[in-house]
């Protein structure tokens, strides 16, 4: 387990308070920046006490001086927390903040008129989960799936919207009271009503637009589609992504989870080219990989024999020995490309001690010029459920269902859904 929970780490304090854009705000605390002026600041202080002049004066002193340094080296790592990735290709190590809450929960208080049904909704009052997340204007905006109350509490049983929230510095969100992404009396209407619009991710290009991989859910099939904006407010819905391949092959097959990949370009992430062509990963109980000219229209990988092939697969023995799904979108680095994927367990043929269904997050690495190649995998989950909020609430099993991820100010900021009901967000500094 690679995402720390020690409580005497000085970290980013998250505070749960979840109110509307027009009632306030939601707060998590002390700010990154502090966190690392606090360990900047102790770095120097112990550099001050061991190299004071009294310490320099003689060679018996100096031989008390290096074994001073020495028995300070060892005191520290015995005293502070051990922070290590498992592999170093691998994002993160991702940490915790300390008394870690959730920053984006489910409130009763906020209200549209749904344009298919002409009623009032309360929209967000079951579930907030399954965020996005991209940079723009110079605040993070995160667009998480939302479901309204209706009777049972079902997974898959309600009509999901896309919500936004925003932060001006990664502590403080607020939300905008109407859903900015839904089912309308449009031409994708088939295909997204009654079950809706679920499981953003988002990606920005070169030229400012903005690309939405979503779920259309009208419960027959989950399919994924894709759609453009250049505010994150008016959306063009190009519908679902395989509908004209190969005359609709792949279009009454179940599809979701599109992440395409990205790389850091001025300090911000945008949709990279690689062979000049854009790259998705998608899928679950597999992963499988699609490229694109334009992001809009795609193309699965097949095999010569015009089957799709699986590019990351379940493994018995190991923490995603149920299933594999795409993530937030993958990362371009100068090790290859960074697939972060939730994973899921079945403790029979798994890890006996994660329990059934339960998801997590792993990480694998890619040839950077050739998507479709593995070269490495982690062998552990470098996230899993172990708050309250990440396990109660719809999925009860517990999840860490990873969608956004966003470098912000020198921070890497990674969102997830929790247990089918809220949201949360990790971090780790870029340097």
């Amino acid at each position: 387990m690679y995402v720390s929970n020690d409580a005497s780490k000085k970290v980013i304090q998250y505070n749960s308070r979840q109110q509307t854009e027009m009632s306030g705000t939601s707060d998590f605390g002390l700010s990154t920046r502090l966190k690392k002026n606090n360990r900047l600041l102790e770095k120097k202080r112990i550099f001050k006490i061991f190299n004071a002049p009294i310490l320099k004066k003689t060679k018996f002193m100096k031989m008390i001086q290096n074994r001073f340094w020495l028995s300070l080296l060892g005191g520290l790592m015995i005293s502070l927390p051990a922070f290590s990735q498992e592999k170093p290709w691998m994002l993160g190590p991702f940490e915790r903040a300390e008394n870690q809450d959730a920053i984006i929960k489910p409130i009763e208080n906020t209200s549209f008129e749904d344009p298919m049904t002409g009623k009032k909704v309360n929209w967000e009052s079951m579930a907030t989960f399954n965020p996005a997340a991209i940079v723009k204007d110079g605040k993070i905006q995160v667009l998480y799936r939302a479901e309204e109350k209706l009777g049972e509490m079902e997974i898959g049983g309600h009509t999901s919207r896309i919500g936004l929230a925003y932060s001006e510095d990664g502590e403080t969100y607020t939300r905008k009271t109407q859903p900015v992404f839904f089912p309308m009396d449009d031409d994708q209407k088939e295909f997204e009503w009654t079950g809706g619009t679920e499981d953003p991710r988002i990606v920005e290009q070169e030229d400012g637009t903005f690309v939405l991989t979503y779920t259309q859910w009208n419960r027959e099939y989950p399919r994924l589609a894709v759609a453009t904006s250049s505010d994150l407010k008016n959306w063009k819905k190009h519908g679902p992504i395989f509908r004209k391949w190969k005359e609709g092959k792949y279009h009454n097959l179940e599809t979701k989870s599109g992440a395409i990949v990205t790389e850091v370009k001025e300090g911000k992430l945008v949709a990279a080219k690689i062979n000049g062509k854009y790259w998705m990963y998608y899928g679950v109980p597999h992963i499988w990989l699609a490229s694109s000219d334009d992001l809009i229209q795609w193309q699965p990988v097949e095999n010569h024999e015009g089957n799709l092939v699986p590019v990351l697969s379940p493994r018995p023995g190991y923490f995603d020995s149920w299933l594999v799904e795409a993530g937030p979108p993958p990362l371009l680095t100068a090790d290859g490309i960074v697939v972060l994927y939730n994973a899921g367990n079945s403790k029979e043929i798994g890890v006996k001690e994660l329990g059934n269904r339960i998801y997590t997050g792993g990480q694998a690495l890619y040839a950077a010029d050739k998507p479709w190649k593995l070269l490495d995998r982690s062998s552990v989950p470098f996230i899993k459920p172990e708050k309250d909020f990440e396990k109660s609430g719809q999925y009860v099993d517990g999840t860490t269902f990873l969608e956004g991820l966003v470098l912000f100010e020198g921070t890497w900021y990674l969102y997830y859904g929790t247990a089918d009901s809220m949201v949360g967000v990790v971090t780790f500094p870029q340097d």
